[in-house]
């Protein structure tokens, strides 16, 4: 045997093998399938759906419960007449056919089995359970219906017995109970009759009717109470108490109290309506707002009784207070109306002080009306109480303002002495200045301290001057005061550069002499001289100090340094 034969052999034999196991793998798979149609067959079997449609003409149905019985008769009639003995057929074959290895056959039967199988155990399942809840649909409907009359006669029992506490309601829910009444009248008769799918229907409509009374009820008995007990005590003891108020000569204007009671008398007239048509949310919403309103009436009797007290307890004590404040401001006016005379008031104070005394005295005015309004019984306590309370706020800010303007004016009498100290002084001090420089024998001052001394004496004079006018603006005088100061100081400073200057120039001149034979140092000695006697010390000093120092670099500094050290120890 060549060994291509051998490799042909062992190909045919490998070939034999791969397709025996096929078919062993696929006959398993379609015996799993027969059998799984098997047990669904068994499945629709053991629902005994025949015993169950027996049972079920036995009960005499009728109506929607007749139909819906036909309806899955005819389903089920078809199903075990038709479908289940073709698929026994079909599965019969298949199972025969699968055994012999003639799987495409079998495969082709169990298809079709399967395709009609799985409706039938869908239907079959479905008819169960019309048929189960038909079965039982009976019994349920009784158990509910005892259950549901028996809540019912209670509730009705309740109402009947305490029907003044829901006043006109009570006529809507005795037809709603009466309407219940004749449901569950309907429910009796569907069930035996057999219809009790229609039954079950109505039974469900009483469970909500009951359950929508049930949760009106009280409500509706709240409302009744709030408009028959609660605002009607309410209204009359308003009433009441404002007819004894005025009586008592309370004056009220901001309110026609008794007009707004009869309004709120017609409002509960239209929420009773809604009480009579069971709008339970309408008349709750109503029943709130009239509420509101009522104790809007409350707070204002009250707020007006609770005024009085206030007013008469300080009644007397406003007039002090008032009449404190009209002195305080008179005096005040007074006081800075002959400052006024001496001095420039230049922030409206006198102006400023007769609008405060005005408005004092408008003050006093509204107590006198508000006092005599008490006195002729028209006085609204609770207006003239928030009056008061603000004229007392407001006295208090006007006499914190007076307070700091009579502190403000009186310091115009020391910034007047201190102004006249202070010219003093710098009249002193510009004296010493000058003098200072004319002890120095120099030869004359320069033009910038000629035209700084002129100026500091000219505003000196100024301020002098404006001083011993009849009116002084002393914040005017203030601000030039402090200039001068600032321009003392400069004139101070210039002195000082000046003197300096001339000192420093003489000591290097002295100095420069040991190189008097360098024709730098002569020239720069000549130029100095000339710059000294024309008053121009710095520019002098600077003339002469360049030149030693080229000649001798650090000696100027050297100069310099032992002649302010020396200044310094004196």
């Amino acid at each position: 045997m060549s060994s291509i034969q051998a490799i042909i052999i062992i190909a045919v034999v490998i070939l034999i093998i791969v397709v025996v196991a096929a078919m062993l793998l696929i006959n398993r798979k379609q015996l799993k399938e027969i059998e799984a149609i098997d047990a669904a067959v068994t499945e629709i079997e053991k629902m005994h759906l025949e015993d169950d449609i027996t049972r079920l003409d036995k009960m005499d149905l009728a109506g929607e419960s007749l139909t819906t019985l036909n309806t899955w008769r005819k389903s089920y009639t078809e199903a075990a007449k038709k479908k289940l003995p073709r698929v026994h057929k079909l599965v019969e074959e298949a199972a025969n056919e699968n055994a012999t290895y003639r799987l495409f056959k079998a495969r082709k039967n169990i298809k079709q089995a399967q395709e009609i199988i799985k409706p039938t155990l869908e239907d079959a399942r479905n008819t169960k359970a019309v048929f189960t809840e038909l079965l039982e649909s009976n019994k349920e409907n009784q158990i509910q219906y005892d259950a549901l009359i028996k809540v019912y006669r209670e509730l009705r029992k309740d109402i009947l017995a305490n029907s003044f506490e829901y006043g006109a309601a009570i006529d809507q829910v005795e037809d709603q109970l009466a309407s219940m009444e004749s449901d569950f009248e309907e429910a009796k008769n569907l069930s035996s009759q057999g219809d009790h799918v229609e039954a079950k229907r109505v039974l469900s409509k009483i469970r909500m009717s009951l359950g929508n009374l049930q949760k009106r009820l009280k409500p509706l008995k709240e409302g009744y109470h709030q408009l028959e007990v609660v605002f009607q005590d309410q209204l009359k003891e308003l009433s009441d108490a404002y007819k004894k108020m005025i009586s008592e000569k309370y004056y009220l204007t901001s309110v026609d109290v008794l007009g707004r009671i009869k309004e709120i008398h017609d409002e509960i007239d239209g929420a009773r309506k809604l009480l009579a048509e069971t709008k339970v949310d309408e008349l709750a919403k109503e029943n709130k707002k009239i509420s509101g309103e009522i104790d809007d009436l409350y707070d204002v009797l009250a707020k007006e009784y609770k005024a009085r007290p206030f007013v008469e307890k300080n009644q007397s004590k406003m007039l002090t207070l008032i009449s404190h404040q009209q002195s305080a401001s008179k005096k005040l006016v007074e006081k800075l109306r002959h400052i006024d005379e001496s001095y420039e008031l230049t922030h409206g104070e006198l102006e400023k002080s007769k609008d405060l005394e005005k408005e004092v005295n408008e003050m006093y005015h509204q107590y006198t009306i508000d006092t005599q309004n008490i006195a002729d019984g028209k006085g609204v306590y609770s207006a003239i109480q928030d009056s008061w309370l603000q004229i007392l706020d407001r006295l208090r800010e006007i006499d914190a303002e007076q307070a700091k303007m009579s502190t403000d004016v009186d310091g115009l009498y020391d910034s007047e002495n201190v102004a006249n100290d202070s010219i003093k002084r710098f009249k002193q001090e510009v004296s010493l200045v000058y003098r200072r420089l004319e002890r120095r024998n120099l030869p004359g001052n320069p033009d910038s301290f000629v035209q700084m001394y002129t100026l500091v004496v000219n505003e000196i004079g100024h301020v002098s001057n404006e001083l011993s006018q009849v009116r002084i603006n002393m914040e005017k005088i203030s601000a030039e005061l402090i200039q001068i100061s600032d321009d003392v100081e400069r004139l101070k400073r210039e002195a000082d550069d000046i003197i300096n200057s001339a000192n420093l120039v003489e000591l290097t001149m002295q100095y420069s002499n040991k190189y008097a034979d360098k024709d730098s140092i002569a020239q720069a000695q000549k130029t100095a001289m000339q710059l000294y006697n024309e008053y121009n010390y710095k520019e002098a000093l600077d003339t002469i100090a360049t030149a030693i120092e080229k000649v001798e670099p650090g000696s100027y500094q050297r100069l310099e340094n032992a002649y302010y050290s020396e200044e310094k120890s004196n």
